[in-house]
């Protein structure tokens, strides 16, 4: 949180400093050619500084607020303004550009008894310099612990989940409640953001469980889902295979070639499938005819090695 102080320009302004100079130079040239005794030339000096001390410059993003014998006189500037020197008196510089103000809640509860640390800004600028002046007496100050209760008694009506999931919304009522408390001051806040909530550790990590397994219930629902419509469309597909014997036998075949094709690999269907489909016969035939294909090539290849060779 910031401490902020009042703008206050001391000193001269460079326009007044040049034109002081100017005077007392003048003031002593004159006094060198003998025109004016040592008594007028201290008071010409004196004179100098009355007119430099009368000249104020605000900038073009503030307002000076002129005091006379401590009464309210007006606003002045931007720019150049002339005062009554030891009569008058610029108070306060007031900038009226936007301006942004950070505050936290610390270890602060929700309505679920949840202890958090958030950190939020607020963004505000003085639409009514008169009001700000007059009606408060530090409005930066005020605004920055305005906006801390108004922080925590938001927090306090809500619970963390919608801390976390609806920070708009939050920040939207944190905004009204401020412009409530700031309106009668000439200032209005434009935006309040949430930078960070930060919760215990353990917490999280319960909350990340929480997650993890409501992703898993997910993912088996998922699964189920799909088994259910795989099941449907295996329904379908059997309806086309009730009164059509010779579409089932073909299916049957192409498992059967599907599941044979690699050597070696081993397919184990149900008896019940056998005889529908008649693959009892031919699973018979083709594991005959992998069990004889070895032997043959060993045969064969016995053979070759004892052929006599030619002799040329």
């Amino acid at each position: 949180m910031i401490t902020p102080k009042k703008i206050t320009k001391l000193g001269l302004n460079p326009i007044a400093g040049i034109i002081v100079l100017v005077l007392i130079g003048g003031s002593i040239a004159i006094y060198g050619t003998g025109y004016i005794s040592g008594l007028m030339l201290a008071l010409l000096m004196i004179v100098s500084l009355f007119i430099a001390g009368s000249i104020n410059v605000a900038d073009q993003w503030e307002k000076a607020i002129v005091l006379r014998m401590g009464k309210y006189t007006g606003l002045r500037g931007p720019g150049i303004f002339f005062t009554i020197p030891i009569i008058d008196k610029v108070d306060n510089y007031i900038d009226q550009r936007v301006r942004v103000t950070e505050f936290k809640a610390e270890q602060t509860l929700t309505k679920d008894t949840v202890p958090v640390n958030v950190d939020a800004v607020v963004y505000w600028t003085v639409w009514d310099v008169e009001k700000a002046a007059l009606e408060v007496q530090d409005y930066e100050m005020a605004i920055a612990y305005t906006a801390q209760t108004g922080l925590r008694d938001v927090i306090g009506k809500h619970e963390l989940a919608d801390l976390l999931q609806e920070r708009d919304k939050v920040t939207d009522l944190l905004q009204r409640m401020l412009d409530e408390h700031t309106n009668p001051w000439g200032i209005t806040c434009q935006n309040v953001g949430i930078k960070d909530i930060v919760i215990p550790q353990a917490l999280a990590d319960a909350m990340s469980k929480e997650a993890q397994a409501e992703r898993e219930r997910r993912a088996r629902v998922i699964l189920g889902t799909a088994e259910t419509e795989i099941a449907e469309k295996f329904a379908e597909a059997s309806q086309q295979y009730v009164n059509n014997p010779v579409a089932l036998h073909l299916r049957g075949m192409n498992m059967l070639f599907e599941g044979l094709k690699e050597k070696g690999s081993m397919v184990i269907v149900p008896s019940s499938a056998l005889d529908s489909m008649n693959l009892g016969a031919m699973g018979g035939l083709i594991s005959l005819a992998q069990a004889n294909q070895p032997h043959n090539e060993q045969v064969t290849e016995t053979e070759n090695k004892n052929k006599p060779g030619r002799n040329v």
